[in-house]
């Protein structure tokens, strides 16, 4: 039986050479789907062409929390948020803003829905250490993820951690960050690998991938561009302590 396989990639945040060694990795193993959960800009030197990588490469884009509020930051915004809106262009900001928030997919008769970081909404964080509560959570029709067969599988981003968890038949999983993971500072991505649109029961896989790739070359690109917030973006490459920590 002949498989389908999908890449899932997630929270890019502008690094550029991290998602080159992704996608590279990607189509050394002959998989030319791939559906990206959100997170194109910020953090990073280069959004805007991450975006127009995504948009070419990516069969499915899903709009993530720093995609939907980046855009519309005013100009009384911090300057490292008015940096990184004004490093894309109009039509890109536009492109972003217009993306779905979630997406299903039907795979060897599981039922499997994508989102960056929640149902209920792209800025709701749903962490790996999470309550009983925000997993079932993640399984429920809500107004942004719509209606139809409730979810078997739920595959996110956001938290830029890595995991798979399987409870009474449903299996919530995080995909990581390519550009900013905070689990090891090494670019994680998942492979499904299934029957694509089979209702019933078939063979299926999900596979997590990790990619080294030149940290201090993106280092190099963010500080060439004169990108501000440099040291805690290449503390968190070099480190995945995230900034927002102190004393670790």
């Amino acid at each position: 039986m002949s498989l389908d396989r999908i890449a899932l990639i997630s929270d890019v945040h502008g690094n550029l050479t991290a998602l080159d060694a992704v996608l590279d990795d990607i189509e050394s193993r002959g998989i030319d789907r791939i559906i990206n959960l959100g997170d194109f800009v910020g953090k990073g030197p280069r959004g805007s062409e991450v975006v127009d990588r995504c948009d070419k490469a990516c069969d499915v884009n899903i709009r993530g929390n720093w995609d939907d509020h980046l855009p519309v930051w005013s100009d009384e915004s911090s300057p490292e948020m008015i940096w990184w809106r004004d490093e894309l262009r109009e039509d890109q900001r536009d492109w972003l803003l217009a993306l779905p928030l979630s997406h299903d997919l039907l795979i060897s008769g599981r039922h499997i829905r994508l989102f960056h970081a929640s149902a209920t909404s792209p800025h709701v964080r749903v962490h790996a250490r999470h309550t009983s509560e925000e997993f079932e959570g993640m399984f429920v029709n809500t107004a942004m993820t719509g209606g139809g067969a409730p979810p078997t599988m739920v595959g996110y981003g956001d938290i830029h951690d890595a995991f798979v968890e399987v409870s009474r038949g449903r299996t919530l999983f995080n995909v990581g960050s390519v550009g900013n993971p905070l689990d090891e500072p090494v670019p994680s991505y998942a492979i499904l690998e299934g029957v694509l649109d089979e209702p019933g029961q078939a063979p299926f896989g999900l596979h997590f991938i990790r990619v080294p790739y030149d940290i201090e070359a993106e280092i190099e690109a963010a500080a060439r561009l004169g990108m501000p917030a440099l040291e805690p973006y290449a503390i968190e490459l070099r480190t995945a302590v995230y900034r927002g920590f102190r004393g670790l």
